[in-house]
């Protein structure tokens, strides 16, 4: 799992940049910066969370985002396709209301 690649998608996606993203989410740059880097292991649910409430995406999303192949394995392609379509549309919309899956 890459949660720290994830993270950096989202929030380029949204065009924000780390101070911004750190403001919203309510913790330090340095912390989103380690996070981005995936050399802050272990952050706590609740920190992800707040991290995705800022970049408007579920942590449901930020976490499929973050999976890789092995941890998809029990998925068919299909669906896998399916459901990467389904979040980079989440991605690419920019409402101001909090996504909800």
């Amino acid at each position: 799992m890459n949660l720290g690649r994830a993270i950096a998608l989202c929030r380029k996606q949204r065009d924000l940049n780390q101070a911004e993203l750190a403001a919203r989410a309510g913790v330090s740059v340095s912390y989103i910066s380690l996070l981005e880097q995936n050399k802050r292991k272990d952050p706590t649910l609740s920190t992800i969370q707040k991290v995705a409430e800022a970049l408007n995406v579920s942590s449901g999303i930020l976490f499929f985002l973050a999976a890789d192949q092995t941890e998809l394995a029990g998925l068919s392609a299909e669906l896998q396709e399916k459901l990467s379509f389904a979040a980079l549309k989440l991605l690419n919309e920019q409402s101001s209301e909090p996504t909800l899956l």
